[in-house]
Parts: structure tokens; sequence; C-alpha cells
């Protein structure tokens, strides 16, 4: 769970507080997903920077629930899509279908148009349907038959990714992984808190207990002060310095681009924020760079490391300025 804020800088009043509110919203999903207290608060890291998150990892380690668990929490209207190979476009999107009455085409929606949608096991859909997603995560709106529907507001996406060894995955391409905000991956739980799980009741049956602690009103209240804390020049230095290495040609085939630059920032924001600071350290760049970049890099094949490992090696050398 974030620190407890060292004071109230930017912050509303008793009413309404968003310290109290985030503390019961951590106390909720950490009793829902054991053990996973890092993870949680990296979800909410994105979701405070407006952005989209992708949980890559095996089946059956609470990726859903998690996703299920943020919905009721924060009081938005959830929709889930299972991703499969047989998966069209308009079956997300949505279509316009002939009312025979009024003798015209009638739009209705398709499940991208809910607050937060789970698009579960996105590998396993073809390049096309993955491709459908595009313009609502990156424009927050759709187009059908030349026509653009905006989506609701917050508007967020949780995708989850199977390895890509097991049977029937499609690599997600570099423009599509380019949308989330931040790659994060759950893990098999501790002995301890698998025997939790085992002795207790289902995960499943627990999301009903859930209620709404951060309301949308709030949430979007916390997103606005994310937005204005402050990034000094000695901290953006340093941050376009690490930008810089993954673009040298030393570290990674192709280096980070200025909308991950941007992504950066603003999860470095969202994060000194819930530490309770009215500015960004590079603690908060450093606790965010992997999360954020490591997704969207390649490291050079002659390293023989992953490019999360390329990653943290390239900023273990990097200087705080």
């Amino acid at each position: 769970m974030p620190s407890q804020p060292q004071n109230n800088e930017g912050h509303p009043g008793a009413s309404g507080d968003p310290v109290q509110a985030l503390e019961e919203l951590f106390v909720q999903l950490n009793g829902l997903i054991l053990g996973k207290n890092r993870q949680i608060e990296l979800a909410m890291v994105c979701l405070l920077a407006g952005g989209h998150l992708l949980i890559d990892d095996v089946p059956g380690v609470g990726k859903t629930t998690l996703s299920h668990g943020l919905a009721i929490s924060l009081g938005l209207q959830y929709g889930r899509v299972q991703f499969t190979a047989d998966l069209m476009p308009s079956d997300l999107t949505g279509g316009s279908v002939l009312d025979p009455q009024a003798q015209r085409f009638v739009f209705h929606p398709g499940p991208v148009f809910n607050q937060l949608l789970l698009a579960d096991e996105i590998n396993r859909a073809g390049p096309k349907t993955q491709g459908a997603l595009l313009e609502a995560m990156e424009e927050r709106q759709v187009s059908v038959d030349n026509v653009t529907h905006p989506l609701p507001q917050p508007f967020f996406v949780i995708a989850t990714q199977n390895p890509l060894d097991q049977r029937g995955t499609y690599a997600l391409p570099e423009s599509q992984l380019d949308r989330f905000l931040m790659s994060i991956s759950l893990g098999y739980p501790s002995r301890e808190a698998e025997r939790a799980m085992l002795t207790g009741v289902s995960r499943r049956s627990l999301l009903s207990g859930l209620r709404t602690v951060l309301p949308p009103p709030l949430l979007a209240q916390i997103q606005q002060r994310v937005a204005t804390v402050h990034a000094s020049a000695p901290v953006l230095d340093y941050l376009q310095n690490l930008i810089a290495a993954t673009r040298s040609g030393q570290w990674f085939v192709h280096g980070l681009s200025p909308r991950a630059a941007l992504a950066l920032l603003g999860a470095a924001r969202a994060h000194a924020w819930l530490a309770g600071r009215s500015h960004v350290a590079p603690d908060d760049i450093q606790a965010i760079l992997l999360p954020c970049a490591a997704h969207r890099l390649t490291a050079l094949p002659s390293s023989g490391r992953s490019a999360r490992d390329q990653l943290q090696l390239m900023m273990d050398r990097i200087e705080v300025v």
C-alpha cells in the first residue's frame, strides 16, 4: 500500500477526501488479491495517470478478479470481452442494425462502451480484432460506418495476455503495445497467500461484498491533481537521459518514442502523488520505468537478455542528476 501522504497539499478537504478513499480502496483490493500490493499500486498508478494496463501472465493468477474488483471499487461500468480467434472487430465496437419500424439503421454499441473494459486474453484474437482497440484506446472514440461515437469517461482498458509460447496466441504488434501505459505480471502467489486462498472463501465470491469507495467524480479530481504534480528541470534531465540511452543503439533495437516519454512522466507524477508528494523525485521514475517501458523495447539480440533485464541494467548505469 502506498505510504501515507506527508501533507494534504493539493488534496480536497475532509469531505470526499481522496487520501481516505484511496486507503480504503487499497485495503479492499489487497483483501481480494492477496500478496500483490505492488501490482495493485501499479494498476492504480496507471489509472490515475489516465493510461491503459496490460497484464501479461499465465491463466488463473487473478487477472480477471483484479479488473472486476477495480471496477466495483471505483464505481465504473464494467464490461468483459473474451478474445478468441473468431472474434470480429464489430463484436467489440458494435454496429448498425436496421430498425424496421423507423426504417433506418440504428447503432448498437458494443462492449467497448464501458468505463472499464477487460480485454481478456487479447493475444488469442487475430490482428484485425486487436487493431479494433487502437482508436478506442488512443482517441477515446470509435468510428462505425463513418460515424464517430465518443466513449464514456473515464475509459480504462485492462488487457490480459497469455505467454506467447502457449498455443493459439498472436504477438501484439508494437503499435498496440505502445498504447498500454504499463505492463505488469501478477505472478504466482506466495505460499502464505496461497494457503489463505485454499482455506478461505473463493476470491470470486468476495466480489459481491465489495463496495464503491472511490467514485468517478473523486477519481476525476485526483487525476486532475496528478497532472499538476511538479517535475523540476533536474528530474526532467534524468528522465531524458534515460530515454536517450534507450535510443543510443547500445541497449535496444529501437528507443522509446516521445509518446513513451510523456507516458513515463505521467506515471511518475501519479506515483509521486500516491506517495504524498507534490513533486516528482528520481525514485518515482525508477519505480515506474520497468513496467512503463520494458514492453515497448526489444533488447539487442547480442545481449542475451530480456528487455526488462536490459532496461534494469541500463538504469543502474545512468547516474541520477
